[in-house]
């Protein structure tokens, strides 16, 4: 026998981790057993030494934990990610709040103005059309958007929300130079309804008060309706299929927005596709972005944080559980940066929504209600 097991070296590292020296209270010869070895240090420490343990292999604090240390990742490792009760609840809850609000064929949005794709108001606004894609001819049936109320939060005196009687305003002044912003109008205004319910029917959110409900999704809603487009987003093509109908960025241009939000929009919508994420993944991706405690006018910023903790953690573990290979610990963090990036195109977009509205007065109420500051 030349070696002493580890848990004798462990335990004389401990032991001799101070100054002071080992003292036999005897006569320096006790018989040491596996019942007694604990009563002399002294002489277990001879006994182990006499038989071949090595001073230089006594293990220090260290050395010990990091063993230890080495022992837990190696499990971990070999143990199955699975997740947990509550988060197989909370996915579930969201997988069918999802599901009841969002239709990728957008069969219900039925009611709507038609898309005019002339190219003349381009020219006259000298806004060039994007070179990347022909913008393919809708198919669908026209029509008029008619009143819709607001499916915003109720119940808060101080939020016009409440007060919202008419979606759009088709009353235009002037000569109307943004030809596709009656139809993407009226679409934007149909995802923005969805993404409303869709956060009403979460219990986490309908615990909060109506104040932080409505400032979560001031901050939120244009961030989770391009979540939502890009579920239908096909990067070969770079065209959003919706259905049988069918957009290009170019529409965006002729209803009025601008490269500063339109580029990086793009490029966002391309990099997020490539992630290749399920449905799932999109679902968690976006209530991640909804209860973000840091958005303006949020009183309950520790329970928002909490939930959305807890909504990462989630899709974290699902990641880990659902996927293969190396990739999947770097999708995560890609996800994160993701949000991030849409973070930095919101205020673009609330900037170039007004101007819209300054020069073309076609911009639903709800659409403009979302982008308001909070009062």
């Amino acid at each position: 026998m030349n070696r002493k097991r580890p848990k004798c070296r462990a335990h004389h590292g401990r032991a001799m981790k101070g100054p002071a020296k080992f003292r036999c209270p005897f006569q320096n010869n006790c018989v040491i057993t596996k019942s007694n070895r604990r009563q002399c240090q002294f002489c277990r420490l001879q006994k182990c030494l006499s038989i071949g343990m090595l001073k230089e292999l006594i293990m220090s604090d260290e050395a010990v934990e990091k063993r230890r240390m080495l022992i837990r990742r190696k499990r971990m490792a070999e143990e199955p990610v699975v997740l947990t009760e509550q988060q197989d609840v909370m996915i579930q809850e969201l997988l069918e709040a999802h599901r009841k609000t969002f239709d990728k064929t957008f069969s219900d949005f039925c009611q709507f103005r038609p898309l005019n794709r002339d190219q003349n108001p381009m020219a006259e606004y000298s806004l060039k059309p994007a070179k990347s894609q022909h913008c393919p001819d809708l198919v669908g049936a026209g029509g008029v958007l008619g009143p819709v109320e607001s499916s915003l939060p109720h119940g808060s005196s101080s939020s016009s929300f409440c007060n919202i009687q008419d979606a759009n305003n088709s009353n235009t002044k002037g000569k109307i130079m943004f030809t596709t912003l009656p139809h993407i109008t009226d679409l934007s205004t149909y995802m923005i309804q969805n993404v409303i319910n869709y956060a009403k029917v979460l219990k986490s959110f309908r615990a909060l008060t109506i104040e932080d409900q409505i400032s979560l999704l001031k901050g939120a809603t244009f961030e989770m309706v391009q979540m939502r487009f890009n579920m239908t987003f096909n990067e070969n093509t770079g065209i959003w299929e919706c259905g049988s109908l069918l957009y290009c960025m170019d529409d965006a241009m002729r209803a009025g927005f601008q490269r500063h939000l339109l580029d990086p929009l793009m490029k966002f919508h391309y990099t997020l596709r490539r992630l290749h994420l399920d449905e799932m993944e999109y679902v968690l991706m976006q209530t991640i972005s909804l209860f973000s405690p840091d958005r303006p006018g949020v009183t309950q910023h520790s329970v928002i944080d909490k939930n959305q903790e807890m909504l990462a953690c989630t899709l974290k573990t699902y990641i880990e559980s659902k996927r293969s290979g190396p990739e999947k610990y770097l999708l995560f963090p890609k996800i994160m940066a993701c949000l991030t990036e849409m973070r930095t195109m919101n205020e673009e977009y609330t900037k170039q929504l007004h101007q819209i509205q300054d020069i073309q007065p076609e911009v639903s109420p709800l659409m403009l209600e979302i982008v308001s500051q909070h009062s």
